[in-house]
């Protein structure tokens, strides 16, 4: 019987991730635009103070609609937004920034986030995107470079780093990206500012 229900659950989860699309963010479509906006607060809130409220959060979402941008989401087969992810060009183009990217915290860790920036960086590439490049605030000391003065040598600090507490920096890590700088007390003293990137397109 055990051996049963093993299989069964391997069956779901595998159910459960052929079912999973990733498509453009409707503009028209509110509960979507909603449900959107609850994942980005729900993956947020325990650790960045960036979308205090649904309303703050409904207005990123929206913010998301603007030309040349890219606004993309995981739909269950339910219909239910697993994550989103978003990119916005810079330097004409050649950069693109990932902001954001949001997971559902019932859907982490299932691969959702991992596939929602292999999606991207296709879609980055396809505009003639060279390099995809991202932020990821510590503003809770989760990383080495946390609650210290990384002056007068950030990049001393940044060579040693290490990560004390999930911080999201190894999950990008992980896809190919790499370290390329911090901005010290980008958040506030103490909060800096990790930057990654990543080439997505030969030039």
């Amino acid at each position: 019987m055990t051996g049963i229900r093993k299989l069964a659950q391997l069956q779901r989860g595998s159910q459960r991730r052929k079912h999973m699309r990733i498509t453009d963010l409707p503009q028209d479509n509110e509960s979507i635009i909603e449900q959107t906006a609850r994942v980005l607060y729900d993956a947020f809130k325990e650790h960045s103070p960036t979308w205090t409220t649904m309303e703050a959060a409904i207005e990123e979402v929206r913010e998301s609609f603007a030309e040349h941008r890219i606004s993309r989401v995981a739909i269950d087969d339910e219909g239910s937004v697993l994550g989103w992810i978003g990119g916005q060009p810079i330097y004409d183009g050649h950069v693109w920034e990932l902001h954001p990217l949001a997971i559902a915290p019932r859907a982490q860790g299932r691969g959702i986030g991992r596939k929602l920036v292999e999606d991207l960086e296709a879609q980055v590439a396809a505009r003639g995107g060279v390099t995809l490049w991202l932020g990821s605030d510590d503003e809770g000391d989760r990383t080495s470079l946390g609650g210290v003065d990384l002056y007068p040598n950030p990049l001393a600090h940044l060579a040693n780093i290490k990560n004390l507490r999930s911080h999201p920096y190894e999950f990008y890590q992980k896809l190919g990206f790499v370290i390329v700088g911090v901005l010290p007390d980008a958040n506030g003293a103490g909060k800096p500012d990790i930057f990654l990137a990543k080439r997505v397109r030969q030039k």
